[in-house]
């Protein structure tokens, strides 16, 4: 987090000179110690972080591909004249522990277009899908095998 404070600081100063490196340093350093004094952040998360970076950046790309390929999916089944929309309401459960897995795995549903996730209560998912199409396969997506793998490199 230190190194992504004294960056900010640096993009938000447009050059580097010694000076602003120097204060960068110091802000950096005062604000990674306010976050860890009134934040209960600890260096062990940026650990953490760090070994889980691989998994999380394949998560994101992953997501944004998802996102793509159902705008294109969505786009052809609004604007085709022939397909009728079949909505539909899904309720699965997944292995997921982690609160953050769980929402992580909520929001992604949501940000995917034809998709929102209604409820989360648990590990059980109420979600409305445009079409019964894209229902399929739902409770078994890359998300959940990601995010399951995600967990699983604790």
């Amino acid at each position: 987090m230190f190194v992504l404070f004294f960056l900010i600081w640096i993009i938000f100063n447009g050059q580097l000179t010694s000076e602003i490196a120097a204060f960068g340093v110091v802000i950096a350093g005062v604000m990674y110690w306010f976050l860890c004094r009134f934040f209960d952040y600890s260096p062990r998360y940026d650990v953490f972080l760090c070994k889980k970076a691989p998994l999380l950046i394949q998560y994101i790309l992953t997501l944004i591909w998802e996102i793509l390929k159902a705008n294109i999916t969505v786009f052809r089944m609004i604007y085709s004249a022939e397909y009728e929309l079949e909505p539909a309401v899904v309720h699965f459960r997944t292995n997921l522990h982690s609160t953050l897995a769980r929402v992580l795995l909520a929001n992604s549903i949501t940000l995917t277009p034809g998709t929102i996730t209604v409820s989360l209560t648990d590990n059980e998912y109420t979600v409305h899908c445009l079409d019964k199409e894209l229902a399929e396969g739902i409770s078994s997506s890359v998300f959940v095998k990601l995010l399951t793998k995600l967990e699983a490199s604790d």
